[in-house]
């Protein structure tokens, strides 16, 4: 993922732009539109912010008039224009997030300014469903949900959507506003295989990884092995380092207590016999598996992370 970010910032090579609606019928597809970063400028952090803040000025000049079809938004192909909003999601993780969330609310105004431009440019739609598909759905492995919440926060708010959909949005906004990073993490009751009653806030140790899981799940197994094979993790795990705190939160307890054998003992294994932590939305539990990693005090370090988020986070600390 370095090597990726940092020929992101030699290239430097942003843009993109608004269509009018115009039929694109034997339309050669434009380039997306290039952007220069500053000569003054060197330091890579500075680097990253003026791209993650001017990547979409271009592409979205409401004075720019090339068509869409199902192909092309604002005459550049739909697949350069995803590729390069996912190139992006890569340049906003090298930002503190008061940097990154200005980055992502400048983008949603950008587009904003497309649709009250040209309301069939298809260019502000078009971010809504990339800002989903990368940073929102749980299968993609750029998903960030405090990034979205920047986004649809403000979706939630526009009058210019039919009740139906901002009642979508005002659903989703409430949560990914849920265990925010930075914020402490809800405290809920599990209980183990004995029936012994814990909390998640009532286990100490400098870093717990808290892991909703399934049975027979396979990336959960993925999961577990790298948790139980990876040395440095194993060994944080062995030391108390970190304490992984492993909930099933479904109600087929029997399937679950068949499986305990998968987990290692040494874990927090159990489930939520409240029920509360899906049915009272204590987190935003999506898919299964998915990953908290929390601090000292609880507060959430790494929110819903994609694996490999979180174990190049782990084995950082190592290095």
């Amino acid at each position: 993922m370095i090597n990726r970010i940092f020929t992101i910032l030699l290239l430097a090579v942003l843009s993109v732009s608004c269509s009018q609606g115009k039929k694109a019928e034997q339309f050669k597809a434009l380039p997306f539109p290039d952007m220069s970063v500053p000569a003054m400028m060197s330091g890579s952090q500075d680097i990253a912010e003026y791209l993650a803040e001017h990547y979409w000025d271009s592409f979205t000049d409401p004075s720019r008039t090339y068509p869409s079809d199902s192909l092309l938004v604002s005459g550049v192909r739909k697949v350069d224009v995803e590729q390069k909003f996912a190139d992006w999601t890569y340049i906003l993780d090298m930002l503190q997030f008061h940097k990154a969330e200005k980055a992502v609310s400048g983008l949603y105004f950008k587009a904003l300014a497309c649709e009250k431009a040209d309301t069939s440019s298809g260019v502000f739609e078009f971010f809504n469903e990339l800002a989903y598909k990368y940073l929102y759905d749980p299968n993609s492995p750029l998903r960030n949900e405090d990034y979205y919440n920047v986004y649809v926060m403000k979706l939630a708010g526009y009058e210019g959507l039919s009740q139906e959909m901002r009642g979508k949005y005002e659903f989703d906004a409430r949560m990914t506003f849920l265990n925010r990073t930075g914020t402490v993490a809800a405290d809920f009751r599990f209980a183990d295989k004995f029936g012994r009653i814990h909390t998640l806030h009532g286990v100490k140790a400098p870093l717990t990884l808290l892991f909703f899981s399934n049975p027979g799940c396979n990336a959960c197994m993925e999961i577990i092995n790298v948790l139980k094979g990876e040395p440095a993790i194993s060994g944080m795990i062995a030391d108390g380092t970190l304490a992984v705190i492993n909930i099933y939160i479904d109600e087929d307890l029997q399937g679950w207590r068949d499986y305990m054998p998968v987990y290692p003992e040494q874990w927090y294994n159990g489930f939520d016999p409240d029920l509360v932590i899906r049915t009272e939305h204590l987190y935003n539990v999506r898919a299964i598996p998915s990953l908290y990693l929390l601090d000292e005090e609880k507060r959430v370090i790494l929110k819903d992370a994609p694996e490999k988020r979180l174990f190049e986070y782990l084995l950082a600390g190592q290095l």
